[in-house]
């Protein structure tokens, strides 16, 4: 459900999507100053319950507000009111990403910043590749086994990884080897905390609130 200063949003599918009419259930969160530019945010894996009402990718919206970006974060196909079947294929996860990127810059002008939790944090590196193309990544604790290295490595713009000391799934080290190795990418690991940021949802929000100030003051 949509709170006051939510606005519900419907993402259309394109057709070779399946069927005509098909499509995604999403949330925007508008600005009411000046504008920054546009945010897409992706949930985690939809067959392990991820959806737009993930703690987590609540708090990067929420993030995103404080540094004036309008924010747009969506359901996978056959999560919540998203048509379809829910599937962890990555090319069905790229038409979704590119459905709400599509649908942003139709009301936000870029820059825009792809942000993505989990299985979605490798869709929004994907979206790298893609039309409209994100100037600036956020990459929340992003699977490090199914990291696409090369997309990262390639990325002009600035972008901003957080990980959980005790993530399961992220292995901290590797990627922080990597950001050394990328053009303008920065880690930050929250001390005490895991892949699902039980205790460090605030350490999230203030970790790219912090990125976010440094980048747009330069």
């Amino acid at each position: 459900m949509a709170r006051a200063f939510e606005r519900p949003a419907t993402i259309a599918l394109p057709p070779e999507a399946g069927a005509a009419g098909w499509a995604l259930d999403g949330l925007v969160v508008p600005v009411s100053e000046s504008c920054a530019g546009g945010a897409v945010i992706a949930p985690p894996h939809p067959l392990m319950g991820g959806s737009m009402e993930s703690p987590v990718v609540t708090e990067i919206a929420h993030a995103c507000g404080r540094a004036g970006l309008h924010s747009l974060r969506f359901n996978w196909r056959g999560v919540g009111a998203s048509a379809g079947r829910a599937s962890d294929e990555p090319e069905v996860a790229d038409v979704d990403f590119r459905a709400a990127m599509e649908f942003l810059s139709e009301s936000v002008a870029a820059p825009y910043v792809a942000c993505g939790y989990s299985f979605g944090s490798l869709a929004a590196l994907r979206a790298s590749r893609q039309s409209p193309a994100p100037s600036r990544l956020i990459l929340v604790a992003p699977i490090t086994s199914m990291l696409d290295e090369g997309l990262l490595l390639d990325f002009p713009g600035d972008i901003l990884i957080v990980a959980g000391q005790h993530d399961e799934w992220v292995d901290t080290r590797a990627v922080s080897q990597l950001a050394v190795q990328a053009k303008n990418a920065r880690v930050e690991v929250i001390p005490g905390c895991d892949h699902f940021f039980m205790s460090g949802l605030a350490e999230l929000g203030r970790a790219i609130s912090a990125w976010w100030d440094e980048i747009a003051s330069v």
